[in-house]
């Protein structure tokens, strides 16, 4: 297939990669020359005029950090894009924008899909992120093909925003996680035990999940180099209140979650991988950063 991919940044790059690997006809576009110039590096076609690639393209894949860019990048598609085309959008948003950017897509005679994915730039790069889809049914069908080279397990959840809605399920449950970890690993340093062998415990035990097993190899080493950053998922925890809030559903734990993450930022954290808001409570705790 013709595809045009919009924004090729740690995720959206792997993504477009893989497309190309696949055997699509693949060509890119990004505001940023910086990150044009590593897609160029790893062999993927950069469009010199993204409307013309767009009007090229059968289905037009984009990856976007905010509401704002989604919505931008859905009049851009709906001004150029071919009759009966697919817009097949990977990012975290707003329901809102997201219904606002399907309607725009929608009157154009543009088909558009809410293709979320769940999973960190590794695992893009990987090829093993977990794809949830909603929107057209037969949209859907004909992308199949292109989202299985995201990873091995896709979903498809309804006609309209359950992609999006799944997605803010999955990361409040991430955010979430790293709060009780937060917790436990503070109870435990402050009582003096040894916070390798709490890992080893807690990666053998019944609470090992795939992300806490995960989070061990760096945490372990007390490594909070970032895979999704503190601010990121400030963003990511003010679409899940905004959700709760619309739908009537008292999330206070995940506001408290929300609060601590802002707690990184005043402390200098903000860049940091998500799980700096466990130095957050160690510094509650009266516990120095360092071992």
């Amino acid at each position: 297939m013709q595809v045009h991919f919009i924004g090729v940044g740690k995720m959206g790059l792997p993504m477009a990669s893989h497309l190309a690997a696949a055997g699509h006809a693949v060509t890119v576009s990004d505001p940023s020359g910086e990150r044009r110039q590593f897609a160029q590096a790893q062999g993927l076609a950069v469009a010199d005029d993204a409307a013309s690639a767009i009007a090229a393209a059968q289905v037009i894949f984009s990856s976007l950090p905010n509401d704002a860019a989604l919505l931008n990048v859905a009049a851009q598609v709906a001004a150029a894009a071919q009759r009966e085309a697919i817009f097949v959008d990977t990012s975290t948003v707003s329901l809102p924008a997201s219904s606002e950017a399907a309607a725009r897509c929608a009157a154009a005679g543009v088909h558009c899909l809410r293709t979320t994915v769940s999973g960190n730039n590794k695992m893009a790069e990987a090829a093993q992120l977990t794809v949830m889809a909603s929107g057209p049914r037969a949209a859907y069908d004909t992308v199949l093909p292109l989202l299985r080279s995201f990873g091995p397990n896709q979903f498809y959840l309804g006609e309209a925003e359950q992609a999006r809605l799944m997605k803010l399920v999955v990361n409040l449950m991430i955010a979430q996680t790293s709060a009780m970890l937060a917790e436990a690993l503070t109870l435990g340093r402050k009582g003096g035990l040894d916070w390798h062998a709490m890992w080893q415990v807690i990666t053998a035990s019944a609470v090992a999940s795939p992300i806490v097993k995960a989070k061990a190899v760096q945490l372990s080493e007390r490594d909070f180099t970032p895979t999704f950053t503190v601010e990121q998922m400030i963003k990511d925890l003010g679409l899940i209140l905004c959700a709760g809030e619309a739908s009537h559903v008292p999330l206070l734990q995940t506001a408290m979650t929300h609060k601590l993450m802002h707690a990184a930022v005043e402390q200098g954290d903000a860049l940091d991988d998500y799980a700096a808001i466990i130095k957050v409570m160690e510094r509650g705790a009266g516990l120095p950063d360092h071992l």
